[in-house]
């Protein structure tokens, strides 16, 4: 085994949270050595540009995107070589190719790994799409206009229907509600929302999923749960990701029951000198309670964070976290959770613009805020979670103008 290369930080994973690390590590320490050990080919890059911007945007560029986070850091970036093992009693990590590096602290910034269809492996025509690299894959195969099945109604695989159609590809978007977005929009805004893909000239196949696939180098073919058959030139999967705290969990780290990684109001773990950020960390947020949130936001923020508090803060984590999504020119924003299941009162500002209210079952808290192409809100809206207006037994319908334009 090869001597190890000993950090006074070490940082595993080579996402956003990465980089908002070690950038936060250098906004208390000037000096102190870090390491980011990434399994990605590629240096840290926004992730949301991939599905979104990049796509839709001819004037900007990955310049207008990077991180430059070796430039800005002086971090040591290792690439393309996961890192296998965690002894905490040595402090040090192995990576894949028998490289041992040594902390003062580490962060665990895993993120997390695409879901797949059992039988549906990655290859040529078949992508679970996430990385720098899948976009440089994706793209070469787009410049041919081909026939592409998305699978998935959510963020990625809504952002990446809307993307490639307006880059001239034939679009079916495969996603089990009866109407795109259904599960998480309420009616009005569902079908506005779906509205904007059929418009777009996305082709959808609502209330399916896929039960299995094959794929050679010339195209694929799914199979359906209702039977049928959808034959197309390039698939691209994005159903959510899985944490990735194995890693932590072999190493006596306590995991969440979904396998993210437990963390103190520190973003501490356990294991003494060892903490985590991002995707893969489940945290007790101030308004939302112990939670796990899988968005550009959080990883940035927690990110920042966990390196200042690597550097020697004392601070706790108590940003409440935004997500968002941008197709066809329209933008939405939430804070909290977002159920069409659950009661909504909705606000509609005018024709374009509506704000909606998420509460709990008996109808008596707000857990989750909407603001559909309304800006610069989020505050507002944190501020209806943190308060809680029908906490007194208000009427729900008092929300109504709580949130203006």
């Amino acid at each position: 085994m090869n001597a190890p290369r000993v950090f006074d930080h070490v940082i595993v994973g080579g996402g956003m949270a990465a980089d908002a690390a070690a950038k936060g590590i250098r906004e208390l320490d000037a000096d102190a050595s870090i390491a980011i050990l990434g399994e990605e080919p590629t240096a840290p890059f926004p992730r949301p540009a991939l599905s979104k911007k990049l796509w839709t945007d001819p004037d900007f560029t990955f310049d207008d995107a990077a991180l430059d986070t070796e430039e800005q850091t002086g971090a040591t970036l290792r690439l393309d070589d996961a890192v296998v093992a965690l002894d905490p009693e040595a402090r040090e990590v192995r990576t894949r190719t028998g490289e041992v590096y040594g902390y003062g602290k580490l962060l665990f910034a895993t993120g997390g790994r695409p879901r797949q269809i059992d039988g549906l492996d990655p290859g040529e025509r078949v992508l679970y799409f996430r990385t720098l690299t899948d976009y440089h894959h994706l793209r070469r195969l787009s410049e041919g206009h081909p026939h592409v099945a998305v699978v998935g109604g959510g963020y990625i695989g809504s952002e990446i229907a809307a993307a490639l159609v307006q880059n001239g590809c034939t679009v079916t978007l495969v996603h089990p509600d009866d109407v795109l977005g259904g599960s998480m929009l309420p009616p009005t805004l569902a079908h506005r929302y779906e509205t904007l893909f059929v418009d777009g000239g996305v082709t959808l196949r609502p209330g399916t999923k896929v039960s299995s696939g094959t794929a050679d180098e010339t195209g694929a073919e799914l199979v359906l749960d209702d039977g049928s058959t959808l034959t197309a030139d390039v698939v691209v999967v994005g159903l959510g990701i899985e944490p990735a705290g194995e890693l932590a969990g072999d190493a006596g780290i306590v995991l969440a029951d979904d396998g993210s990684i437990e963390v103190d109001r520190h973003l501490a773990t356990n294991v003494a000198d060892v903490h985590a950020a991002g995707d893969v960390a489940t945290y007790t947020d101030r308004i939302l309670g112990r939670t796990r949130v899988e968005h550009v936001d959080n990883a940035t923020t927690m990110g920042t964070v966990a390196g200042r508090i690597l550097a020697g803060s004392d601070e706790t984590y108590d940003h409440t976290p935004y997500f968002y999504s941008a197709v066809f020119g329209t933008r939405f924003e939430a804070v909290g959770t977002l159920d069409a299941s659950l009661p909504i009162i909705e606000d509609h500002l005018d024709d374009e613009r509506a704000v909606a209210y998420y509460l709990d079952e008996d109808g008596r808290a707000v857990v989750g805020v909407l603001l559909w192409d309304v800006e610069e809100r989020r505050d507002a809206a944190r501020e209806v979670l943190a308060s809680q207006p029908l906490a007194d037994g208000a009427d729900p319908s008092t929300l109504v103008g709580r949130i203006g334009a």
